[in-house]
């Protein structure tokens, strides 16, 4: 008899610890989904760092490019000018 009177004056108790928890909960569910939210946005969200390189990279490449026509063009311009005087 004595165990049935302790479990019965823990039990509420444990349901308003049980309440209190379940409303921690929530409040710490919508709290970690808005962090998720974030830090994929972070994660997907292309950086200045990023953009930057990608920048680069392609100037270097007309770079690149334009040094290959320029240098055909300045060999070829001078063949012109080789046979020209002949």
């Amino acid at each position: 008899m004595g165990r049935k009177d302790a479990n019965n004056s823990r039990l509420p108790i444990d349901q308003y610890r049980k309440q209190i928890g379940k409303q921690d909960y929530k409040k710490n569910k919508s709290v970690l989904k808005e962090t998720k939210i974030k830090a994929e946005a972070k994660r997907s969200a292309p950086g200045i760092r990023d953009i930057i390189l990608i920048l680069v990279a392609v100037l270097i490449l007309l770079f690149v490019v334009y040094s290959f026509f320029y240098l055909n063009l300045a060999k070829e311009i001078e063949l012109d000018i080789d046979l020209d005087d002949n």
